[in-house]
């Protein structure tokens, strides 16, 4: 398996991915329309010996200010987990973030430790104000969201 920048040929592949974790409330679901818009943001695991799922990992960076920027839609498929794919392609985000000038990063997630094990820190969500005034507003569980928000300064 290898890490590597998504192309348009894989947005089916992530969308299924990301909606399997989304309907067990692990993830919010993202459309296909949003995935092909933002093809760029994503990193995936190839697994070159599935056929014709291939794609048994991705990981998000959104850019969401000149010093901001979010780990998002990171997923692992069930027969992948436990192998350490996940922290690979958080690295991977991080280390694109770190190319572009980005110098913080955040997470919301249902997985703190995962994060908290990566050298990200707790912090309150009202230190993220571009996120919650952008894509928050469009969550089905705005205002009352019950991710943990974690920041690393890169």
């Amino acid at each position: 398996m290898r890490i590597r920048k998504a192309i348009i040929a894989d947005i089916k592949a992530i969308h299924q991915l990301l909606n399997h974790y989304a309907e067990k409330k692990l993830l919010l679901p993202r459309s296909l329309s949003e995935l092909y818009d933002h093809v760029r943001d994503y990193f995936v695991l190839d697994d070159a010996t599935e056929e014709p799922h291939r794609i048994a990992g991705v990981c998000g960076l959104g850019i969401c200010w000149e010093d901001l920027a979010e780990i998002r839609s990171l997923a692992v498929s069930e027969r992948a987990c436990g192998e350490g794919y996940g922290t690979k392609l958080v690295k991977a985000c991080l280390k694109e973030a770190r190319a572009l000038g980005v110098k913080r990063v955040f997470a919301l997630t249902y997985a703190p430790g995962f994060f908290l094990h990566m050298g990200f820190q707790e912090v309150d969500k009202s230190v993220l104000p571009q996120k919650i005034w952008g894509d928050c507003l469009k969550c089905p569980k705005f205002p009352q969201c019950d991710e943990t928000a974690l920041l690393i300064e890169l």
